[in-house]
This record gives structure tokens, C-alpha cells and sequence, in this order.
């Protein structure tokens, strides 16, 4: 039978699993709210790869003009 060792580096949010005597470790959970971050974090990579590939792109620079455009007006009282 294989012993695990359950590790939480973040007081909770994730759990590893790892087998007792070895280093590697795998994802076993993580908390919503770990998720939810991780999938802001992706957002984020995707919006700045969008913005550098628009320096060179002048139909989706144009998008990314409308849309700040767009984002402007709502919010502006």
C-alpha cells in the first residue's frame, strides 16, 4: 500500500499530494477562490498578448481602440 504525504504551501487554498519518500508532488485540490485567480491570471496573459500582437496587427489594434472607446463612455459618469 503507498503512503501520501498531503502538503498545503498556502495555509489551505491547495493541497498536494505527494508519495511519502519522494519529492515530486502533483495538485490534489484547490479552492475556488485558488481557481478563480488562476483562471484571472490566464485572462491577463491573454489581454497582454493581444495587446502586443495588436502593435503589429492594425485591424485589432483598431478592436482594441473601440473597445477602450466603448469601456470610456460606460463608465464615465
Amino acid at each position: 500500500m503507498t503512503a501520501y504525504i498531503y502538503e498545503s504551501p498556502d495555509g489551505g487554498e491547495t493541497v498536494y499530494q505527494r508519495e511519502s519518500g519522494k519529492i515530486d508532488r502533483e495538485l490534489h485540490w484547490s479552492s475556488d477562490a485558488h481557481k478563480n485567480l488562476q483562471q484571472e491570471m490566464q485572462h491577463g496573459k491573454l489581454w497582454g498578448n493581444i495587446h502586443r500582437t495588436a502593435q503589429t496587427d492594425p485591424v485589432l489594434k483598431e478592436m482594441l481602440d473601440q473597445i477602450e472607446i466603448y469601456h470610456t463612455l460606460k463608465n464615465t459618469p
